[in-house]
């Protein structure tokens, strides 16, 4: 993914990535990612970003999208309708950017915003039981100086780590629709190509696992050899050098039902950081 060649101005440029090809949706087919994909559906395809474009920049154009109408209605119908636990809250109610290291080696990649989530606190995981698990355990392993992460001024910050989704809006029912996930793709992008020091990404769930497949796929990346499958703990390397960890979502349905546990989900961070040791 390094190399490519950007627009020649310093603003935020969109212009045709050219990913989209019929070869490119014949390979994801062939993978099996996106269950469901509609091969007559024109992705987003567009790339955001130019020569001076910085990761603050970037957050600013994803906080004002209003690409998908439907997550924009559902983001701002619950920031209007609120929890009545949270009554009191100023909630956010729009895209959620990224948000960490900008020279982090690691990136966590979830699913979307939560609704009474980050949706309500403008940061990733943060103010919902999932932050819980992900903070206590980036905090275990040196990334983070908090193990607890309840609003965005909470003096919170990564270190080596940065944490984005696959979709930067709250969608009903945690249910994006193929063209959404797909207009977001290009944010996922543009972060990948501005964090340059990844060497790791911990996809948090099938979701996020099939979004960077995707992507790199899109990108005409190899993917690597065996095909990559979703599995708690699975790895697999890019010829990139970039490697691909997959772990079950630490949501409440994971969690309470035991099927991801504490043990399981420090084992996935155990060898994040092994990785990132070189080992």
């Amino acid at each position: 993914m390094d190399g490519r060649k950007k627009p020649p101005d310093d603003s935020l440029a969109r212009v045709r990535t050219g990913g989209c090809t019929a070869l490119a949706m014949a390979r994801r087919h062939e993978y099996g990612i996106i269950v469901g994909y509609n091969p007559s559906m024109k992705p987003a395809g567009e790339r955001i970003i130019g020569d001076e474009t910085s990761l603050e920049q970037l957050s600013q154009a994803i906080v004002s999208c209003s690409m998908c109408p439907r997550l924009v209605e559902h983001r701002e119908a619950v920031a209007r309708d609120k929890r009545r636990m949270y009554v009191d809250w100023d909630y956010w109610g729009r895209p959620v950017p990224g948000f960490g290291d900008p020279q982090a080696r690691l990136l966590v990649l979830g699913l979307a915003p939560a609704a009474h989530g980050a949706n309500r606190t403008g940061r990733m995981f943060t103010g919902d039981r999932s932050g819980d698990w992900l903070y206590g355990t980036l905090y275990k392993f040196g990334f983070c100086n908090s193990p607890e992460s309840y609003r965005r001024d909470d003096g919170l910050r990564l270190t080596d780590a940065y944490i984005a989704s696959a979709v930067r809006c709250a969608p009903p029912d945690n249910k994006p629709l193929p063209q959404e996930r797909s207009n977001c793709m290009s944010y996922l992008l543009a972060e990948l190509e501005l964090l340059s020091n990844v060497q790791v990404v911990v996809a948090l769930g099938k979701f996020a696992f099939d979004a960077y497949l995707t992507l790199r796929l899109d990108e005409g990346d190899k993917l690597p050899s065996p095909k990559p499958r979703f599995g708690h703990g699975e790895s697999y390397a890019f010829a990139d050098g970039i490697t691909l960890v997959s772990s079950y979502h630490p949501s409440q349905h994971n969690t309470l039902t035991g099927r991801l546990t504490e043990g399981m989900f420090e084992g996935v961070f155990s060898k994040v950081k092994r990785i990132l040791d070189g080992g």
